[in-house]
């Protein structure tokens, strides 16, 4: 009788990469994914530390699976990911519930650490940073992913050390994989239906792999990701400025399936805060970056992340911020107050008055939000390319996004699903955007 695996994902859409991957592997002692929570063999929690409170969510999270098998066999518990990294054995002593405490970098050894411990052996730490072993575990593993749209990491780690971050402690060095390894796990992914790919890592526009003394970049994997037929969209994410160099700009004018939307995180308006962070690049530099690609293609629009009340950001470097912000206008950002992580270089400094953050916050979130808005608004009446995914659960609608990631809400039949459909757009709220199929400009995947 097969056992039950269920996995809950937090973060990242690496997290969610890597949970895909890990039930890869699994599969092969004999489990199977479950969505019921409450009767699970095996219950992993692949966890991230980027937001606030990410240690204490987890620990959270254990105490409502303890009440879930208050009165039956508790399953094997796994807690994975980045808050594992960072914590390791810390976990085990605060939590003795935790079985197994696994490393981003050791996921290739969960399968071997159920085969060979039985709930009489447990609390078992595995956070080595062995990057190589784990893709070269995972590439002889096919992976079954057979979403629409598909994430495929092709990169790991970051060693840029910007002091409010985590990463480089949790994920190690910047690895990347063999392109080759990469583009046929690309090919499985699009015989198993997939029509959009999305390239993921740390610093993902660091790629770089040297074989034959040919460096093989991002825009080579694009480019070859472009001679697929069947795949209709490629995008990649997260990239740094730093490492937007001139071969990946040009793809933007090579290539017709990748999408016009970047994110590209900045952080900061202020040059200041910029090297208080180490982020290693200018306003300037960015601005540069937008305006090259604006001049290949004038409808790309960009994303970015901020961090407000970074310690020492004075008003007038956040004022500066702001009018970044106008100036870009950004059609989705993530922005939020600096929250200290324990290991990092900013986690000791003075933070800034909560009121005077919280209100930061909400005027550059009131900016970010109004042009996402506008954008949207900008849809209405419009007839728009939508990538279907999938059908929404209950309903008689159709979910799928356009080039720009935007979330697209419409009826439909499940038959629509992998098509790449004109959907006339009728009203929209910040996030999502609503409409009905456009019959006369359909055109198949």
């Amino acid at each position: 009788m097969s056992k039950k695996i269920f996995i809950k994902t937090y973060g990242c859409q690496m997290n969610e990469y890597d949970s895909n991957r890990i039930f890869d592997s699994v599969k092969k002692i004999g489990f199977i994914k479950t969505d019921d929570q409450k009767n699970a063999d095996c219950y992993v929690l692949n966890t991230c530390h980027i937001r606030d409170k990410a240690k204490e969510k987890v620990y959270h999270e254990v105490g409502r699976v303890k009440k879930l098998y208050r009165d039956k066999d508790k399953p094997l518990m796994i807690v994975a990911g980045c808050v594992a990294q960072a914590e390791n054995q810390e976990m085990l002593k605060r939590e003795p519930y935790i079985d197994f405490v696994v490393g981003p970098q050791s996921y290739h050894k969960i399968t071997q650490i159920i085969k060979n411990n039985s709930k009489k052996n447990l609390n078992i730490e595995q956070t080595d940073f062995d990057t190589i072993e784990k893709f070269r575990y995972f590439d002889k593993i096919k992976n079954n992913d057979n979403k629409i749209s598909s994430f495929l990491t092709i990169q790991e780690g970051c060693d840029k050390f910007c002091h409010f971050c985590v990463v480089p402690y949790t994920r190690g060095p910047e690895y990347s994989r063999p392109f080759s390894k990469i583009i046929k796990e690309a090919e499985e992914l699009v015989k198993n239906g997939s029509r959009e790919i999305t390239l993921l890592g740390q610093n993902v526009n660091a790629y770089s792999y040297i074989n034959n003394s040919k460096n093989f970049k991002l825009s080579d994997l694009i480019l070859e990701l472009e001679k697929f037929s069947e795949l209709e969209r490629i995008r990649y994410t997260t990239s740094h400025p730093r490492d937007m160099s001139d071969d990946l700009i040009d793809c933007y004018s090579k290539s017709k399936k990748l999408m016009p939307f970047v994110h590209l995180p900045i952080q900061s308006g202020s040059n200041k805060v910029l090297k208080l962070m180490n982020r290693k690049h200018t306003v300037e530099e960015y601005l540069n970056i937008y305006d090259k690609l604006k001049k290949i293609n004038n409808s790309i629009e960009f994303s970015s992340d901020f961090i407000v009340a970074y310690p020492g950001e004075s008003e007038h470097d956040f004022e500066e911020t702001i009018s970044l912000v106008k100036k870009i206008k950004f059609i989705n950002s993530f922005s939020f107050i600096f929250s200290p992580r324990p290991g990092t270089r900013a986690a000791e400094l003075n933070l800034i008055d909560n009121e005077i953050s919280k209100e930061r916050l909400v005027k550059i979130q009131k900016y970010l939000f109004s042009h996402q808005l506008a954008m949207n608004k900008s849809f209405i009446n419009q007839s728009i390319d939508v990538l279907v995914e999938n059908k929404m659960h209950d309903q008689d609608k159709l979910f799928g996004r356009n080039k720009y990631l935007n979330s697209v809400i419409f009826k439909g039949d499940k038959k629509e699903i992998g098509k790449v459909i004109e959907v006339k757009i009728e009203n929209c709220n910040q996030n999502s955007l609503f409409g009905k199929i456009d019959n006369n400009n359909m055109k198949a995947a």
